[in-house]
């Protein structure tokens, strides 16, 4: 979808006007530069995601129903058959025995470090006078065009943070065809214990997503060699 897509005029027209930040983030992102679809778009802003959310929907249609969640200050609705995330930018920091994270107010660059990837921690600008232009802070364009996976931040605190990362990380490998960086690699086999933390359903949902790809025995040879294996298949 391009940027000259109305939703994205309607977020640069409501940035100004209520004079919030936002940016498009992530896996939207991330696919547009390889040229894939994608289903969802991520929006994040530097204010109350539930307020823009709300402000752009009446903007492209008043009948846009909006589900938002105050408690994590996020929103979401579909128009035209995509579906549309808003949150406000975070920082987050993390319990040993939980992956779910505690959460405060932050800045842009606050949201982006939090990311998994660096293929995911790209940002394009929807504001005016910057619309269009890329945040990169980690070197992501540069991964994605050598087809890597590498962590923000240090890998072990990434991958111990939250364990689920660790499968996600082999999943985007089977998916794209990409390399997890050595470095990433060895943090992985090194924090594999903590897949312990993770549901068995979640654990289901990324195995199935490795199945699905077009060379799953990409993402079955990682699983193996990361040590991961036995816990996600202990058959």
């Amino acid at each position: 979808m391009p940027l000259t897509h109305v939703f994205f005029t309607t977020c640069k027209a409501i940035s100004e006007k209520l004079g919030i930040p936002s940016y498009a983030v992530g896996g939207w992102v991330r696919d547009n530069f390889l040229a894939r679809k994608s289903k969802d778009i991520d929006i994040v802003v530097v204010g109350s995601g539930i307020d823009f959310a709300k402000a752009v929907a009446h903007q492209l249609n008043p009948k846009i129903k909006v589900n938002f969640f105050a408690n994590f200050g996020t929103a979401q609705f579909i128009y035209e058959g995509i579906d549309y995330e808003f949150v406000g930018a975070r920082k987050e920091s993390y319990a040993r025995d939980s992956r779910k994270p505690i959460v405060e107010n932050g800045s842009l660059e606050d949201d982006i470090s939090r990311r998994d990837f660096t293929i995911n921690s790209l940002a394009i600008s929807l504001n005016q006078g910057s619309f269009g232009e890329l945040i990169d802070l980690y070197q992501g364009k540069k991964d994605l065009d050598n087809k890597l996976i590498r962590t923000p931040l240090d890998a072990d605190i990434t991958y111990s943070d939250d364990p689920l990362r660790m499968l996600r990380a082999i999943r985007f490998a089977s998916q794209l065809n990409f390399t997890i960086e050595p470095k990433s690699l060895e943090a992985i086999q090194r924090n594999a214990d903590r897949l312990k933390i993770i549901s068995k359903e979640r654990i289901h949902t990324e195995l199935n997503k490795i199945l699905m790809s077009p060379k799953p025995s990409i993402g079955l040879d990682l699983l193996y060699k990361t040590k991961l294996l036995p816990f996600v298949l202990p058959e």
